[in-house]
């Protein structure tokens, strides 16, 4: 299996194009610090990274609710990924 690498300190606070891509990238980050893989300052960056993709993953899964909410009580909205 190939080495995991995290990703540069500039990347860190980078979105990713959609929720499932973040989710992938979350568990190939959590999947490689589990099995000691990464340097500690990789490690680091990682544990960055990967707060950084759940707080993304739960905003996501927010608004999705939120709208779910909206149809629910009647009230059609448009929802953007963005």
């Amino acid at each position: 299996m190939a080495k995991a690498k995290s990703p540069a300190p500039s990347d860190i606070s980078v979105a990713p194009a959609s929720y499932e891509l973040a989710l992938s990238e979350l568990e190939t980050l959590a999947s490689a610090m589990e099995t000691g893989q990464l340097p500690l300052g990789e490690m680091m960056n990682g544990y960055r990274r990967a707060s950084f993709l759940l707080e993304f993953c739960r905003g996501q899964l927010d608004e999705v609710e939120a709208q779910i909410r909206a149809l629910d009580e009647g009230q059609v909205k448009k929802w953007s990924q963005d």
